[in-house]
């Protein structure tokens, strides 16, 4: 689906902050974040809308927008600790 918005140029430069990224690309990362944050979205959800394939690329976004609330299903949860228990050793 493809959506069309109409921005203000001084808006437009505001959500930009400077950014590198094309603005169409922040306000994808933006919504996909707060549709994280209110629980519409997993982070599974979030790594398809924005098409990544690693979990890395995941926590590198949550980072770069001090994203701290992590809502780990179950499943997460334990590949993340197998994951953890292959590299330590435990």
């Amino acid at each position: 689906m493809e959506i069309t918005l109409t921005i203000p140029d001084e808006i437009a430069a505001d959500l930009q902050n400077g950014s590198a990224a094309p603005l169409s690309r922040r306000l994808l990362e933006l919504l996909a974040i707060e549709l994280y944050k209110a629980d519409v979205f997993t982070s599974r959800q979030v790594r398809e809308f924005l098409g990544f394939e690693t979990r890395e690329e995941l926590w590198e976004l949550f980072k770069k927008y001090d994203v701290r609330d992590h809502h780990f299903t179950m499943e997460e949860l334990e590949k993340e600790r197998a994951t953890a228990a292959a590299l330590f050793g435990e």
